[in-house]
């Protein structure tokens, strides 16, 4: 009787329920994201900033407090820099909330070795469009960065910077991102997000991959990752379909992709100082490029349609190295061989070499079979055979 009651109960399906549970998720993630919005664009922000500011105005002196007011009011500027340079000033007047500057454009400029950390109040410098800081010791981006929500221009090359933080992608006016010449070895999946981000350079870093991630990046159009140790391209590169500049040069490419021809949009390919040998086929089906720059040295395979189209710029850069440095090139690129040489040989004996005592196991395996006895025990034997 238990049993027929149990074969009588209903089976619910798993893929309804779960499309319940996951419809439920997606709900609750959108109210918390509205709910966040909602935070971010209410008074408290500014109030707890306020408040902040003046907590941090009643540790300094009076002179301080003019010269950071001199800082933070930058509406007496006609070009709305902001350089966080020291100024002196005679005049005194009462502390009070810094307020934003009318101009639609506000940038901060930063350089010079004695840089070694943002200046803490910069944190209430939330009004700021544009940074621009070069040649610091900086190592890292400020945790309150996520606050500068008009930041549209990043540029902060030829520092000391060793990560992105993920909360670079709560920047979502970001339309300029310039590394350059700092020491990433990785890019934080989150840049993805920006999806407004318009130009991204790279160049003289560490790295070996990007995220798929910044496949998203559908308004990309200036893309420059030259000077790193790329050995293919990203995957993510050839799904920017609005990409118009592509520099690629100087990495450790030894090939291009067949499928090249889906960045429809691709006007400037920099690709020399790479390990290419040929370029695809698929490259002169891009009927928007104009300009082609490859290195000469090693390219002996390219596609016709490629370098006799009138409407191309087609560029072969050549080292002109030196009779000493190219023997020397000659000398090392025969140790490669020689050393793959004998790689292989070892391989192919320790191949041969298991091939033998595979056939004898299976020889001694088939006298076995002939065997009305199976021996209880067998003696370990060491064979060399002389070929």
């Amino acid at each position: 009787m238990g049993m027929e009651r149990k074969m009588g109960v209903p089976v619910s399906d798993l893929s309804a329920i779960r499309d319940l549970w996951e419809g439920r998720v997606k709900k609750q993630r959108q109210r918390q994201k509205k709910e966040q919005q909602r935070v971010e664009q209410s008074a408290l922000t500014r109030i707890d900033q306020q408040w902040q500011y003046r907590i941090y105005c009643k540790n300094l002196r009076s002179a301080e407090v003019n010269q950071l007011h001199h800082y933070l009011q930058r509406s007496t500027h006609a070009d709305g820099r902001c350089d966080l340079q020291p100024h002196t000033e005679s005049e005194t007047r009462d502390p009070k909330e810094p307020e934003a500057p009318d101009d639609s454009k506000v940038t901060l400029q930063l350089s010079g070795d004695s840089w070694t950390d943002f200046p803490r109040e910069l944190q209430w410098m939330t009004y700021l469009t544009e940074w621009h800081i070069r040649g610091t010791k900086i190592r890292q981006l400020p945790d309150y960065l996520p606050v500068f929500s008009q930041l549209s221009v990043l540029q902060i090359p030829k520092n000391a910077i060793t990560e992105l933080p993920a909360e670079i992608g709560k920047l979502s006016d970001l339309r300029e991102l310039n590394v350059s010449y700092n020491s990433l070895t990785r890019i934080p999946p989150e840049l993805g997000n920006c999806e407004g981000l318009q130009r991204l350079e790279l160049t003289g870093n560490h790295l070996t991959e990007l995220p798929f991630e910044l496949s998203s990046l559908k308004q990309l159009v200036h893309l420059d990752i030259a000077e790193n140790r790329f050995i293919s391209i990203p995957v993510c590169t050839l799904r920017m379909s609005n990409l118009q500049v592509l520099d690629l040069s100087n990495n450790s490419l030894n090939d291009l992709p067949q499928d090249m021809d889906r960045l429809e949009q691709l006007v400037n390919l920099f690709v020399h100082k790479n390990s290419l040998s040929y370029l695809p086929q698929c490259l002169a089906n891009i009927s928007t490029l104009k300009m082609v720059v490859v290195s000469g040295d090693d390219l002996n395979c390219i596609p016709t349609r490629l370098c006799s189209n009138p409407d191309i710029k087609f560029i072969r850069l050549y080292d002109n190295q030196s009779s000493e440095e190219k023997k020397k090139k000659e000398e090392e690129k025969k140790k490669w061989r020689s050393k793959r040489k004998k790689w292989r040989e070892a391989r192919e004996e320790e191949v041969k070499k298991d091939s033998r005592e595979k056939d004898f196991i299976e020889a001694y395996v088939d006298t076995l079979k002939d065997r009305e006895t199976t021996p209880y025990s067998t003696t370990k034997v060491s064979i060399s055979c002389l070929l």
